[in-house]
């Protein structure tokens, strides 16, 4: 239920705080005054679009906040919950800034929201039937969605469409798999080829730069045999090698080492070259005794690069690349198996048109059980509104091809008198008719809403008279189930309110701006007297208002 609201420089208020009580609770004011300013400000607290023209004349921005009780609101609190969002116990506040350049800003329970969590959060805490939303009625799609939310068929209906949605996109693929079935069987065969071809070459990771090494080494053998034999020759096996010399050097010098001790760090050095030569030696000599001439092996080696390059180059890829083409290949394999499996697919489409039938057949079933019912209901409130012997049914009109909302199409009709049949509501109703049937529609569809306040932003335009009366207490009956708020011009139905709150324009130095302040019994009094009568009041008016009030004038 909505606590509080409260406003700060929003279009033409700079600063309204307002408190709400349960029952039913009535807005009135003169045309201009700005009386659906607080419907508007609901409306951006609960997610709408925002934008720089709600920021009032000369203001930076616009502040806008409002507290709900939601101690009965599992779901909200569940929701706040699931976005670390929350608050007071069995409080939930909802607060929303607009800059000057239109900049919006949220927030829930003082920490930074987004638009889509407040309007998400605020499906659950208001409701709000727009003075416009008779118009929406002509709408087929308008029609088949409060049928479905009377019937509380949101979840069937989702299962529905995405029923309908999965059995299109199978449909689509067999259709292409059918039209590139030809395209596809070539595709596959050539991929089969060449996927054999090279996969018969089985080459290993990073055979191909070993063949390279070897092919290098074995082609050159004779030279590296040569090479290693003349260097052992000068280092170690020669008549004059580097081993002899060295010794020969250590030796003189060893015995020149008494004369002078400072030949020792030469010697010693000497001594370190000596190990390092010795190990050269026998490198170089294990080395040599692994080269060999061979012929024959050289060839494969020759032959295997070959046929390597070979097919490396009719698929215009570099060898060590190969296998990943390869995978590539296989992967496109396996799409195209899936994609070509017509009977598969066949199968496949069939099962998910059953399944789409067999939900929207139960659809079908529940709108029909629900289409009665209000029809019923409707046509009970009708009675009480001018309308007396008119009759509203909801017809369902099979539809040549499935839908992703189901097999019929939803249609709302009415008959202005028992003998008459029921037409289209389009062709039949009147402006006024048309408003008073969306009336009983909302006042009846909003009984079922879990939603605990409920706005009205006149929706009683078109109506008057006895009529109006009879709409007051309607929405004063619903009052008794919900939080019920009513933008109105109509005195009969500012009567029925159990509080009312006047709305008021105001001429200051500062510009023009707009007060809303609730009203006393004489308040109400005045106000109703003014709707009455205009601007001239007179006794015999304020009287008359007394008498609607049930209030005794002193």
């Amino acid at each position: 239920m909505l606590l509080s609201l409260s406003i700060r420089d929003f279009v033409l208020v700079d600063r309204l705080d307002l408190r709400f009580d349960t029952g039913f609770t009535v807005l009135s004011g003169e045309t201009g005054a700005g009386k659906s300013v607080l419907i508007d400000a609901l409306g951006l607290l609960l997610g709408d679009r925002a934008d720089a023209g709600w920021v009032r004349h000369g203001a930076d921005r616009a502040e806008l906040a409002a507290q709900f009780d939601i101690a009965d609101q599992d779901s909200v609190v569940q929701l706040l919950e699931d976005y670390a969002l929350e608050g007071d116990e069995g409080l939930c506040l909802l607060r929303r800034t607009i800059d000057s350049s239109g900049r919006s800003r949220a927030f829930i329970n003082g920490q930074p929201a987004t638009a889509a969590q407040l309007k998400e959060i605020g499906e659950y805490l208001v409701d709000i039937h727009g003075q416009h939303a008779h118009q929406s009625l002509l709408r087929s799609e308008a029609q088949r969605t409060l049928l479905d939310a009377y019937g509380g068929q949101g979840t069937a209906v989702t299962a529905v469409r995405g029923a309908f949605q999965q059995w299109r996109q199978l449909k689509d693929r067999l259709d292409r798999a059918v039209l590139h079935a030809d395209e596809h069987s070539a595709e596959r065969e050539r991929l089969l080829w060449q996927i054999d071809e090279v996969a018969a070459l089985e080459l290993l990771p990073d055979e191909w730069m070993a063949l390279q090494t070897e092919h290098a080494r074995l082609a050159h053998a004779a030279a590296l045999i040569e090479g290693c034999e003349a260097g052992l020759s000068a280092l170690s096996e020669g008549e004059v090698s580097c081993q002899s010399m060295l010794a020969s050097t250590q030796a003189q010098l060893g015995a020149l080492v008494d004369y002078d001790p400072e030949l020792q760090e030469t010697i010693d050095l000497l001594a370190s070259v000596e190990a390092q030569l010795s190990e050269t030696v026998y490198s170089l000599r294990h080395y040599s005794r692994r080269l060999e001439l061979d012929p024959e092996r050289l060839g494969e080696v020759e032959r295997r690069m070959d046929t390597l390059y070979r097919i490396s180059r009719k698929y215009r890829c570099e060898v060590e690349k190969l296998p990943e083409l390869l995978e590539q290949w296989r992967g496109r394999l396996n799409e195209l198996g899936v994609n070509e499996d017509v009977e598969a697919l066949t199968a496949a489409v069939a099962e998910a048109e059953q399944t789409y039938r067999a939900l929207a057949v139960e659809l079908s079933a529940a709108r029909a059980s629900a289409a009665s019912r209000l029809g019923e209901v409707v046509s009970q409130e009708m009675q009480t509104m001018a309308m007396a012997g008119s009759r509203f049914e909801i017809a369902l009109i099979a539809l040549e091809q499935p839908a992703a909302y189901g097999l019929e199409q939803v249609e709302f009709r009415v008959a202005p008198h028992a003998q008459a049949p029921a037409r289209s509501l389009a062709k039949v109703a009147s402006g006024g008719e048309l408003s008073r049937i969306s009336l009983a529609l909302q006042v009846v569809t909003s009984q079922l809403a879990s939603v605990p306040t409920l706005i009205f932003d006149e929706v009683d335009v078109g109506i008057g008279g006895r009529v109006a009366e009879i709409v007051g207490q309607l929405l004063k009956r619903l009052g008794q189930r919900h939080q019920v708020l009513c933008v109105t011009h109509l005195p009969q139905v500012a009567a029925c309110g159990d509080r009312q709150f006047q709305v008021s324009k105001h001429q200051s130095e500062n510009g023009i701006y707009s007060r809303i302040e609730a009203l006393d019994d004489r308040g109400r009094v005045e106000e109703i007297a003014r709707m009455l009568g205009g601007v001239e009041l007179t006794d015999l008016t304020r009287q008359h208002a007394a008498e609607m009030l049930g209030i005794v004038l002193a």
